[in-house]
């Protein structure tokens, strides 16, 4: 009986220590869900009975794939579907939906290795037991592992969701000024060379007459003031 209650006790702490990692321990009912999801209409709001009544996910295991939708990006907190949620129902976005949801909701994942998702069994496990602190033979450790494997099963990690994913998480942003020099400054185009492009520069070499007369320098000056300078 100890030895029982202490293996209980160490579970729940490993599942602790795993929750934000999603992941269902009936794996087996992930497939099932998301094939009545993509037949379904799209409900207003996602709840318990919606599950239960319009999918058909029934039974106590069936009660964790809400709040599991929910850390992967297919159900908001209020219980309205998500863009992901939409996108998913439909053949041409469907892989990339998922990706999305997989890269998004495994962040802690992508941070130890930008490709997690194409890590095998064992490469994946040493990463969910590095992220969780549990022991490997957790039974939540394998149920992550499960998880991920099964979602992976409706995604398409191509170039354009791993890069635009990847800049909404690691994108340092903009320096307010720099902000406000992009949205506030115009564009505008380029000028046409002319003559108003050319600069000309010259020397004037003055020989000026031998005067005691001040006003002859005076006349000089202003001369060349109002005729060369101000041009």
């Amino acid at each position: 009986m100890p030895d029982t209650q202490a293996k209980t006790d160490e579970e729940k702490k490993t599942q602790r220590s795993a929750v934000n990692l999603p992941y269902v321990m009936a794996t087996g009912r992930i497939k099932p869900t998301f094939e009545q999801i993509i037949k379904a209409s799209v409900p207003d709001r996602f709840t318990q009975d919606f599950l239960t009544t319009k999918l058909g996910i029934k039974g106590g295991s069936g009660k964790a794939m809400l709040p599991f939708l929910k850390k992967i990006g297919f159900v908001n907190s209020d219980g309205t579907p998500t863009d992901i949620y939409k996108d998913f129902r439909i053949d041409s976005t469907r892989g990339r939906a998922m990706a999305e949801a997989i890269i998004d909701g495994y962040a802690i994942l992508r941070e130890m290795n930008e490709y997690f998702y194409d890590l095998g069994d064992k490469e994946l496990k040493d990463l969910v037991v590095r992220a969780t602190g549990a022991k490997p033979e957790s039974s939540t450790v394998a149920a992550i592992i499960n998880t991920v494997k099964a979602l992976k099963e409706y995604a398409a990690f191509d170039t354009d969701v791993i890069e635009s994913t990847k800049d909404e998480v690691f994108k340092a942003p903009k320096a307010e000024d720099e902000e406000h020099k992009e949205t506030t400054t115009p564009k505008t185009a380029p000028r046409s060379r002319g003559f108003e492009d050319i600069k000309l520069g010259y020397t004037i070499n003055l020989n000026l007459p031998a005067s005691s007369d001040i006003s002859v320098y005076n006349a000089i000056f202003k001369s060349l003031k109002e005729n060369i300078f101000d041009e």
